[in-house]
């Protein structure tokens, strides 16, 4: 598991330690890959699938997502192009509230989230279910903008940023690791900032699978 997402510089009274490489971002940049899609309320469905505890696929649409238990987590943003946003305020619904819903079965080591135009990002299991992961719908008491994934992205804060998509539309459970579309680009199949993981070439054995 990742470290703190920020920490008090030791002997640096009141400063922020950053992951190494990074550098402090005042504002929100809006940085992505591809067209801001167009969201579609009656239309829109968050499926959870793959190796789930019931076999089953579990669904919901958008009033109901809206319905799920709201919390808001106060956490770091760090981007692989090395801006960091410190203290950020998110709201939405808690990646372990969906594990309770709808449970992994016992070999699941791994998930897939994955978002509109068939965009992916893997993790470990353990990653996912850290207590600041969220499925924002706000930040800093606003709904998202389209641009920065309205109506719903994930944040995964002791990860880089890219691991957790915008307009997020599911999570596969896996009962083995398998890359996201980043990750079979050059990027580093786990992407912790505080070890500077950036790309694949920086992997060490075990840290994913065969590009």
């Amino acid at each position: 598991m990742g470290q703190p997402e920020s920490r008090e510089s030791p002997g640096a009274a009141g400063a922020l330690e950053l992951p190494p490489g990074q550098r402090l971002q005042r504002g929100w940049p809006v940085t992505h890959y591809g067209p801001v899609p167009k969201f579609k309320p009656d239309r829109w469905e968050f499926r959870v699938f793959g190796a789930t505890a019931d076999g089953e696929k579990h669904c919901w649409n958008h009033e109901e997502f809206s319905a799920l238990p709201f919390t808001s987590v106060v956490a770091d943003l760090h981007c692989v192009t090395k801006f960091s946003m410190v203290g950020a305020e998110w709201g939405g619904v808690l990646a372990r509230t969906i594990l309770a819903l709808a449970p992994p079965a016992p070999q699941a080591t791994h998930v897939m989230v994955w978002a509109e135009y068939g965009f992916s990002s893997n993790m470990r299991l353990s990653d996912f279910a850290a207590e600041r992961t969220v499925f924002a719908t706000h930040q800093g008491g606003e709904l998202l903008t389209a641009e920065h994934g309205f109506p719903l992205r994930l944040v995964v804060p002791h990860l880089y940023a890219w691991k957790g998509p915008k307009w997020v539309r599911g999570v596969e459970y896996m009962t083995a690791d398998r890359r996201g579309f980043w990750e079979e680009r050059g990027y580093h199949n786990i992407g912790d900032p505080w070890r500077e993981q950036r790309y694949s070439y920086q992997e060490e054995p075990g840290d994913g699978p065969e590009i």
